[in-house]
């Protein structure tokens, strides 16, 4: 599924970080597919954000590698209360599984979560990050690559 926005219509979409700061402020910088059908998931409760990417982007902006147009709590609440948006738990078995994860990956906890995650829900996850579309080019999980 990596590369094709139209591959999967129908299912649960997980949004890395990065895309979910892309569509609430840079979203030029998402591909016009990925856009069409992140708005059409939206309008059907298809769109998911991990528990891990509040503490993600909360991170980056206290480091000062972020800047968003509002207080970072209050950001966070705004992205996760859109229409069509789910926050989704970390239980134990996904945490459990982002360190059991069959193949080679990087130590990025916030990127093995996101793994896990869309493994666990069958979900696809939507990234520009080229070393997990290139793991989900291998099969691992289902991605979608942002850009296009």
């Amino acid at each position: 599924m990596t590369g094709n926005a139209e591959s999967a219509p129908s299912s649960l979409l997980l949004l890395d970080t990065h895309v979910l700061v892309w569509s609430l402020e840079w979203f030029d910088r998402l591909g016009a597919k990925t856009n069409n059908l992140l708005n059409k998931a939206a309008r059907e409760n298809r769109l998911a954000v991990s528990a891990i990417t509040p503490w993600e982007i909360a991170l980056l902006v206290s480091k000062g590698r972020l800047k968003l147009n509002a207080d970072v709590m209050e950001w966070i609440r705004d992205a996760l209360g859109k229409p069509g948006v789910r926050l989704i738990a970390l239980e134990p078995e996904i945490a459990v599984a982002s360190t059991r994860l069959p193949w080679e990956m990087h130590s990025d906890p916030a990127d093995r979560i996101l793994v896990a995650t869309a493994r666990k829900l069958g979900a696809t996850l939507v990234t520009a990050d080229r070393v997990l579309l290139e793991m989900a080019g291998k099969g691992h999980f289902a991605g979608m690559d942002a850009t296009i």
